[in-house]
């Protein structure tokens, strides 16, 4: 369990991730069908503006490590939750899609330099003995979001769309004042020389060339993209494809969002135990054929029973993957140059999120289903898993596979 000293870093991670992914992205999700229902947007382009936060999330975490490097981060996360929740209470109206279209791509941007500013910030203010702990509460902000959208929104849709909209506007209000809380608790918590010091050397690393990255490095983050091309169905198709295409309508769709969301919760929490107790590598290869299953389900039943196996599960590896890919590449690389590696990660996460997040929805606009991409999505993470598995078992960055060329490297090899 976390110490009283490790709850302002807490909240710092938990807000962040809570207000990137779980309000920024992943609360569209129930409010897709209504998009469409009271129609704002018909389908296929209702579609493109979850495509349009992923896009926008792409560009932030490409910013992330330089921004963060230049300027304060209290400044930029402070930035970022403004961001979204301008972009939901500008939302609120009905409007030109290429209103929405920008402001959806204005909260990814914010949501992707939350997502990689945030933890990192939270767990280098943490002691190596605490960190697996810290990070497993830091990415429960995921499922927080999804479970808060899925309470919410069916009731607030109730009253009218604005009004969801409204709210979440001031949930990542809420969020963003108590991340400025944490952070203002960790300034006071390091003496101004040693937090001088560090920005120092910090820029000082920023500015010398980039290393080689190690082939099982490489791997574990092509890896990390597949995972995130592979889970768009669920995070984003989901909860349509549940009330509209098999008519199954609002309350039941929001009821496997919520069970989503419980899972999302409960999953950094598993995979930081589970990874600890069985190895980072071959926890994040099984969470990954799991995943593969659970994202399949659909193709055989919609039964309660195998829908709601699938949300849950589906949504405990969403969050337990980025713990675990989280643990793997600490694992491999080391605490020096976790920071880097893991905002390559995320580059190579959004990128994969980006490209699929379009590429699934022009492939609905052309099948008028969205069955299929549930099949693709699951053939996406099983080519994850075997990449994986081709991954040196050593936990020791000594062992580690030999460097590839530093022109596609960007990670310090440690000795």
């Amino acid at each position: 369990m976390p110490s009283r000293s490790d709850l302002p870093a807490i909240a710092v991670g938990t807000t962040a991730t809570l207000a990137a992914v779980g309000l920024a992205r992943l609360a569209y999700t129930p409010l897709l069908p209504a998009v469409i229902h009271q129609g704002w947007f018909p389908s296929s382009q209702a579609v493109y503006l979850g495509a349009a936060n992923l896009l926008g999330y792409l560009l932030g975490a490409l910013l992330a490590f330089r921004l963060s490097e230049r300027f304060d981060a209290r400044k930029l996360l402070g930035l970022s939750f403004a961001a979204i929740v301008l972009s939901f209470v500008l939302c609120a109206l009905p409007a030109p899609f290429s209103w929405f279209f920008i402001w959806r791509f204005i909260s990814g941007l914010a949501g992707g330099l939350l997502m990689v500013i945030g933890p990192a910030v939270a767990l280098t203010a943490i002691p190596p003995e605490r960190r697996a702990t810290v990070a497993s509460f830091v990415f429960t902000g995921i499922g927080m979001g999804a479970i808060l959208s899925a309470s919410l929104i069916p009731m607030l849709l109730r009253l009218n769309l604005s009004a969801a909209w409204l709210v979440l506007g001031l949930l990542t209000l809420v969020a963003g004042l108590l991340a400025d809380w944490g952070l203002r608790r960790l300034a006071n918590l390091a003496p101004d020389n040693k937090a001088a010091s560090t920005r120092a050397d910090t820029a000082a690393v920023a500015d010398q060339p980039l290393p080689a990255l190690s082939m099982a490095a490489l791997l574990v983050v092509v890896a990390y993209g597949f995972d995130a091309a592979g889970f768009i169905p669920h995070t984003v198709f989901w909860v349509d494809f549940l009330d509209r295409e098999k008519a199954l309508g609002t309350d039941a769709a929001s009821f496997q969002w919520l069970l989503f969301g419980i899972g999302a919760i409960i999953g950094p929490l598993l995979a930081g135990f589970i990874g600890q107790r069985f190895g980072w590598r071959r926890s994040l290869a099984l969470g990954f054929f799991i995943k593969a299953a659970a994202i399949a389900i659909p193709l055989l039943s919609i039964t309660l029973f195998w829908r709601s196996a699938s949300s849950l599960i589906v949504g405990v590896m969403v969050t337990g993957l980025v713990t675990l890919t989280s643990g793997r590449v600490m694992e491999l690389v080391g605490p020096t140059a976790y920071k880097r590696v893991w905002g390559i990660g995320a580059v190579s996460f959004s990128s994969a999120q980006a490209l699929s997040g379009y590429g699934m929805s022009a492939l609905y606009g052309v099948l008028g289903s969205y069955l299929p991409l549930f099949a693709l999505g699951s053939l996406l993470m099983a080519s994850g898993c075997l990449l994986l598995m081709l991954t040196p078992k050593t936990t020791s960055v000594n062992n580690a596979a030999a460097p590839i060329p530093a022109t596609l490297g960007l990670c310090k090899k440690e000795n």
